[in-house]
């Protein structure tokens, strides 16, 4: 029997070895690092080696790094602690319809509150008009929330210059990182960002760990109290075998994602020239945007998303429809019905992400059962009587 392949990178990727070996010490020994005694310091400077190694990853300062339970925190942290510092400024703050739920559902219960949430449009390959940017961006916004690299389609935000205008203008700038630092250097002085959210199971480092840059003199509320960790701006004791298992696995991302990212972008082009030329009536979507070497997002034409990541699982295949934030949800990805006005957005969209396991044999079989899939699909639905789903 084949092994299965897993192709969903971008929801989550497994443990590196060296980094359970790196957290193994304080899974056991895990001490308080906000006690005095002995033993507390030495989780202190687990803490403060672990955070003064991130800090120098992204360019940042120590002190400007914020430790998380993952990036999802990170995003509601960051607009919701922003936001609430700045509410006499203005109540607007400009998003686009691609983000993650962390950041349309926190921004939902702005707009309960009374904030004008104002979402650009994208085109087809999920860039803004960066005049539509440029209007948005009145005397009475706060914040603005864009993403670096959108979780579905992979595409690249130019986040540097829209992060420059929204300065100009004297707004504060936030960005979802979160599916970055194993394929693409992240330097936060480049972009310019007031915030950056980032999560360790995006890069081979643990679950239920993150971390929130915040550029020093951002203004922000802590969302949790009850302790004065993380410079005041978290409470919580730190989760220390966690956050040493981040830093590994950041350590190892930098070293191996120049590599890792052309492997990445060559076997991700092999498979859709393939199955574009095996199976007819697909849509790559995103193809003309700067994107991630590592996710695909394909549309087929009579075949539903979900029923082909369904036959797909049965055939050892592991896809997503889009974010696995969202799985189970009924609507189409809010990701592909942003991107097209026609019936394309109906179709929805099925996501292949690629990671270190994934080599050319993988790209070869993925593509023979992804033809057949698709082809038993559209034969199906021409078969079913009418009226039945």
């Amino acid at each position: 029997m084949n092994a299965r392949i897993y192709a969903d990178h971008a929801a989550t990727t497994p443990l590196r070895p060296e980094v359970l070996e790196a957290m193994l010490p304080y899974l056991s020994d895990g001490f308080n690092p906000s006690s005095v005694h002995q033993e507390g310091r030495r989780a202190r400077r687990v803490l403060d080696d672990a955070r003064a190694a991130i800090a120098r990853l992204l360019g940042a300062q120590p002190r400007e790094i914020i430790f998380t339970s993952g990036g999802s925190e990170s995003d509601n942290l960051a607009i919701f602690g922003i936001a609430q510092t700045l509410r006499d400024r203005g109540r607007r703050i400009v998003t686009s319809p691609l983000e993650h739920h962390a950041v349309l559902h926190a921004t939902d219960r702005l707009r309960e509150e009374g904030w004008e949430i104002v979402t650009l449009p994208v085109d087809e390959n999920g860039a803004i008009d960066r005049n539509d940017f440029a209007r948005a961006l009145t005397g009475e916004t706060a914040l603005v929330t864009l993403m670096l690299a959108n979780n579905e389609i992979g595409a690249i935000a130019p986040i540097a210059e829209l992060a420059a205008v929204a300065h100009e203008r004297g707004v504060h700038f936030h960005t979802d990182a979160v599916q970055v630092p194993a394929y693409s250097r992240i330097d936060v002085g480049e972009l310019g960002v007031d915030a950056l959210s980032i999560s360790a199971h995006k890069f081979y480092g643990p679950k239920g760990v993150g971390a929130l840059y915040l550029r020093s003199g951002t203004p922000l509320r802590s969302q949790l109290v009850g302790g004065s960790q993380e410079l005041a701006k978290r409470a919580g004791t730190e989760n220390v075998a966690a956050i040493a298992g981040m830093a590994k696995a950041l350590v190892l991302a930098d070293q191996e994602r120049v590599e890792l990212g052309e492997r990445l972008s060559r076997l991700r082009d092999r498979f859709e020239q393939s199955v574009t030329r095996h199976v007819p009536e697909v849509t790559v979507n995103g193809a003309r945007a700067t994107r991630l070497p590592h996710i695909s997002n394909l549309s087929f034409a009579n075949a539903d998303a979900d029923a082909l990541v369904v036959r797909l699982d049965l055939d050892g295949i592991a896809v997503s429809s889009g974010s696995a934030c969202a799985a189970g949800a009924a609507e189409p990805s809010h990701v592909i019905s942003a991107l097209y006005k026609d019936d394309r957005a109906r179709r929805g969209g099925v996501r292949f992400s690629f990671g270190r396991s994934t080599n050319d044999a993988d790209i070869e079989r993925l593509t023979e059962i992804v033809t057949i899939a698709v082809r038993d699909l559209r034969e199906a639905s021409v078969d079913r009587p009418a009226g039945v789903i």
